[in-house]
Order: structure tokens, then C-alpha cells, then sequence
């Protein structure tokens, strides 16, 4: 008899570690399904990415989810608010940037409950980190620890006995070490995007916190980035 294939919903943003965190749950057996979100980001590029990685990742599905943001605003990534550049990395260690989306975690958590509920999967991946110096409050331990035994209580299949685990595979990694995992995994990161404010044709910036932060990854790898730059030095 064959076993049941385990199904996980993994959050596909289509930068570097949520591509990673897909290729890793490909990788531990998963049957995966995407779940993307266009959420009135600046930086939309991003959901052209997410669905080249779905596809040549090999996700069986990939839902691009419409949750506009913008009606709140509240960070540069969604709102009239300039996106940080030229900091550095000891600069991006204190206090939360203005690229934070308010509960921006919680929102995507809550869909991509919903959407495994719904698909009989009891699994759920999220690329986020703690070691990046990003500061956001929702990609902590203690932040998803706490999601999952929310998840396990508001929910029939929680209730039921059938739990759900929330799989953070990349939280205690530094960049390098995600890019080399990825890369181990055969990763292709020139179908990625980092950037918060790329060009009208897509060349990253170089010098946002998510492009300091993934050149900073490369060279700890020792590998380049396959990715065009305006500036990049």
C-alpha cells in the first residue's frame, strides 16, 4: 500500500527565502501548495517571481491571493513612505523598520490555515528569519509558537485531533547559509526578487535593507547574485 502523500502549504512571497523554504519542503516529501499574496506592495514584481518559482519548483498549485493593504497603509512598502536605502547592517538591527506591514504575517498565516484546512493538510512553511536583522515582531519563535497553538484551537481539524505545524526552516540560518542550502537544493535565485523598490524594469536597487541584506548573504556564500543591479558596490 502506498503512503498518503503529506500535503504543506508553503507562503511563496517569490524572494530568496521563501523560494528556499519551498525547495525544502519539495525536499522533505512535501506535496506543495503555493499560496501568494498581492497585497498592494510597491515592489509587485515579486508575484511574477513567486509563480516562476512555483512552477519550476514543481508546486502543484499556486493561489495569487488579492488582499489589498494599501486601505491601511502604515508602511513604506504599501504607503506614500520612502523605503530606506544606504543602511547598514548594524543599522537595520534596531528598532522596526518602516518596510514592517502591520500583522502582515498573521494575515498570510490565517489564509494559508484556512487554504490547508481545506486541502486535508496538517502543514504549513514560512521562510521566515531571525538572524537577518529585519526586526519585524511577526518572524520570532515566540510569534510562531504562538500562531500554531492558536491554529490548533480555532480550527475543526485542530479540535478534531488532527494538528497543524508551522515549519520555519530557515529561522536560526544567516543568508549565507540559506543561499548555500538553497543552492545545494538546486535552487536557480536568478528567478527571485528581493528588492522593495526595484526599477520599471525590474533591476533590484542595491541598496534597500532586502538587497543589502541578500548581497551581504552572497558573498558570505561566496557565490555571486544572479540578479541585475543599479547599484551594486
Amino acid at each position: 500500500m502506498n503512503e498518503t502523500v503529506k500535503k504543506a502549504v508553503v507562503l511563496l512571497s517569490g524572494g530568496l527565502d521563501s523560494t528556499t523554504t519551498l525547495a525544502i519542503a519539495r525536499d522533505e516529501g512535501y506535496e506543495t501548495y503555493a499560496l501568494t499574496f498581492r497585497y498592494g506592495q510597491r515592489h509587485t514584481l515579486e508575484i511574477e517571481a513567486a509563480s516562476r518559482v512555483a512552477r519550476l519548483l514543481g508546486a502543484v498549485k499556486q493561489i495569487i491571493l488579492d488582499v489589498d493593504l494599501r486601505c491601511f497603509g502604515g508602511s513604506a512598502l504599501t504607503d506614500d513612505i520612502a523605503v530606506p536605502k544606504g543602511r547598514s547592517l548594524p543599522d537595520m538591527s534596531h528598532d522596526i523598520p518602516v518596510t514592517y506591514v502591520p500583522a502582515r504575517n498573521t494575515i498570510f498565516l490565517s489564509f494559508a490555515l484556512a487554504f490547508a484546512e481545506v486541502l486535508g493538510a496538517q502543514d504549513i512553511f514560512i521562510g521566515v528569519n531571525v538572524l537577518d536583522y529585519s526586526g519585524y515582531p511577526d518572524c520570532r519563535p515566540e510569534y510562531i509558537a504562538a500562531f500554531e497553538r492558536m491554529a490548533n484551537l480555532a480550527t475543526k481539524s485542530g479540535v478534531e485531533g488532527r494538528s497543524f505545524e508551522i515549519h520555519t526552516p530557515l529561522i536560526a540560518m544567516t543568508k549565507g547559509q540559506i543561499i548555500r542550502k538553497g543552492l545545494e537544493l538546486g535552487v536557480d535565485y536568478s528567478l527571485t526578487t528581493s528588492c522593495y523598490d526595484p526599477s520599471p524594469d525590474g533591476k533590484a536597487c542595491g541598496r534597500c535593507d532586502a538587497c543589502l541584506l541578500r548581497l551581504h548573504g552572497f558573498s558570505e556564500a561566496g557565490v555571486d547574485d544572479p540578479v541585475s543591479y543599479i547599484y551594486n558596490g
